[in-house]
């Protein structure tokens, strides 16, 4: 996990100069937001996958954050291409973070001056190559996602991700890969980084949009999956319906798409990656690659600098 340059306010640096001061905002209290993008090889060359989806998100958390970005969104899009470009990577992980640097220490951040950095770097299966084919473990989380107001469920905000440590931490020692974190109220929300989705008589299904992000790779399936002409509905669910699901799986940009075969020791299904995961896997995969044409207007081709 180690890439040359690294874009910083305007400027590549090298990848061991990219540095930020002890007292930076962010690093007390959290005071970012990011994006997690991936770009994928194509026979056009290096590719980012809904690049403006992933810029867009990003001016909003900003906002909601109360930052206003020095950039304008098509200079952050070309910085991102640029970033992967200067890199040479064919397929990549990109992180775009915007953050409050070091002026003056304290809860309040308006005169800490707004930061921006973007990496890229190249990076596997998030959860594992295995895991993609075969799936994984997960258990349910006793730590609950952040009650709807005691945060912004719809910015992806860097403080916010402690919350979704706990769980990852508590997955760790359990010895599985993952875990699920309910709502507030009880109801099955999304793992500590991607959403989740589930399958039961044929049918696709995933928790609503009201305390969870609104993944893009979550967007992106329940389009591939309605075109595939399966049907998909947002519903509320206990955790014990996971249990009884035919299959469930993961989806997230470094997720991507990553079966679930056990859930708090109980067998998901055939204890496998299921024939639907299976198929809207594959889909998407090809789209990545740009071998669908249907979706090519979600590749931002890196070679096509703005």
């Amino acid at each position: 996990m180690e890439a040359e340059k690294i874009w910083m306010d305007g400027k590549m640096v090298d990848w061991n100069d990219a540095k930020i001061h002890v007292l930076t905002h962010a690093l007390h209290y959290g005071s970012g937001v990011f994006e997690g993008i991936r770009a994928y090889e194509t026979e056009q060359g290096a590719a980012v996958f809904r690049l403006k989806d992933h810029v867009n998100r990003l001016f909003d958390s900003a906002k909601i954050l109360r930052m206003d970005i020095p950039y304008s969104k098509d200079e952050i899009t070309k910085a991102i291409k640029e970033t992967v470009k200067i890199n040479k990577l064919n397929s990549c992980y990109i992180r775009p973070l915007v953050y409050r640097g070091f002026k003056k220490l304290g809860l309040n951040p308006f005169s800490c001056p707004v930061r921006v950095m973007i990496a890229a770097w190249e990076w596997g299966a998030y959860l594992g190559e295995e895991a993609l084919a075969k799936g994984i473990k997960a258990i349910t989380s006793s730590w609950q996602r952040s009650n709807i107001n005691s945060t912004s469920a719809k910015a992806k905000i860097c403080g916010n991700y402690v919350n979704s440590i706990f769980a990852n931490m508590e997955a760790v020692e359990a010895d599985v890969e993952e875990a699920i974190l309910l709502d507030s109220d009880g109801y099955v929300a999304e793992g500590p980084g991607e959403n989740i989705f589930w399958v039961s008589d044929g049918v696709l299904y995933t928790p609503p949009l009201t305390s969870v992000l609104e993944g893009i790779t979550r967007k992106t399936i329940i389009k591939i999956a309605k075109d595939m002409n399966f049907e998909v509905r947002e519903e509320f669910i206990a955790r014990d319906v996971l249990y009884l699901a035919d299959e469930a799986f993961f989806a997230g940009s470094a997720a991507e798409l990553t079966p679930i075969r056990e859930i708090d020791h109980y067998t998901i299904g055939s204890g496998e990656r299921g024939p639907i995961s299976k198929k809207l896997q594959e889909k998407l995969f090809s789209v990545f690659k740009g071998k669908e044409k249907q979706y090519i207007d979600w590749l931002d081709f890196v070679n096509k600098i703005i």
